[in-house]
C-alpha cells in the first residue's frame, strides 16, 4: 500500500478493523457521519445539523490534541467506518474515558465495533500502562451496551432517566473495565520485547 493522504496507514491492526490517525481529507465523511439521526442519537451530542465549519473545528482539534484519536477501517476494503478514541486520561491515576461512533449504518451488527473496544482497551492497558478505563451508554443502545460487554467492560452503575431522546427519558449506563481483568494481547509483547512473535 502506497503512503498517499488518501490511503490509510493502521496504527493498531485487528482481524477485522485497523485503526488509523485522524485524516483532514476525511472531513465530508466525519461531518456526514454526524449528520445522521439514526447514528447520533446514540451519542452524548446534541441532535442539531452540523456546519462543516464547525467539524472543521472539532477535527481541527481532534488533529492536535494529545488525546489517543483514531479514524476505524473495515480492514477488507480500507473504507473509513467510524472513529474512537480515548479521553480525560490520567497517567497518574491509570484512568481514562472510551468513546465509539461507527458511523457508517451498514457496518453495525458486524462485530467492528466490539472489536475495536477491545483494540482500544488493550492499547490502553498493554501500550499506556492505564489501569481503569471506563464509558457511558445509554440504554436505548442496547447494541453497544452488548459489544462493550462482549470486549470487557462490566456495568457499574445506572442513573436513571438521565437521558433524553425525543419524548422518552432512558437510563444512562455506567460501565468500566479493569487491566486485571483483560489478558494481555500481542501489543503487551510488542512494548516489552519489541516483537509480537
Amino acid at each position: 500500500m502506497n503512503d498517499t493522504a488518501s490511503e490509510p496507514r493502521f496504527f493498531i491492526r485487528g482481524e477485522k478493523v485497523g485503526l488509523g490517525p485522524m485524516r483532514k481529507d476525511l472531513l465530508e465523511t466525519y461531518t456526514r457521519w454526524v449528520n445522521t439521526l439514526q447514528v447520533t442519537r446514540t451519542l452524548g451530542i446534541p441532535n442539531l445539523p452540523m456546519t462543516v465549519e464547525r467539524e472543521q473545528g472539532w477535527l481541527d482539534a481532534a488533529l492536535t490534541s494529545t488525546d489517543p484519536l483514531f479514524t476505524i477501517y473495515e480492514l477488507t476494503s480500507s473504507r473509513p467506518i467510524g472513529n474512537t478514541g480515548l479521553a480525560d486520561i490520567d497517567h497518574a491515576s491509570g484512568t481514562a474515558t472510551f468513546g465509539l461512533l461507527i458511523g457508517e449504518t451498514d457496518a453495525w451488527g458486524k462485530g467492528f465495533g466490539t472489536e475495536t473496544t477491545r483494540l482500544m482497551l488493550n492499547y490502553g492497558f498493554d501500550v499506556l500502562g492505564l489501569h481503569n478505563i471506563d464509558l457511558q451508554v445509554f440504554a436505548h443502545n442496547p447494541g453497544g451496551i452488548k459489544a462493550y460487554e462482549r470486549a470487557g467492560f462490566k456495568k457499574v452503575g445506572v442513573r436513571r432517566g438521565a437521558r433524553k431522546v425525543g419524548r422518552v427519558r432512558y437510563d444512562i449506563v455506567y460501565m468500566d473495565a479493569v487491566a486485571d481483568e483483560i489478558e494481555p494481547s500481542p501489543l503487551h509483547k510488542l512494548m516489552q520485547t519489541g516483537s509480537v512473535e
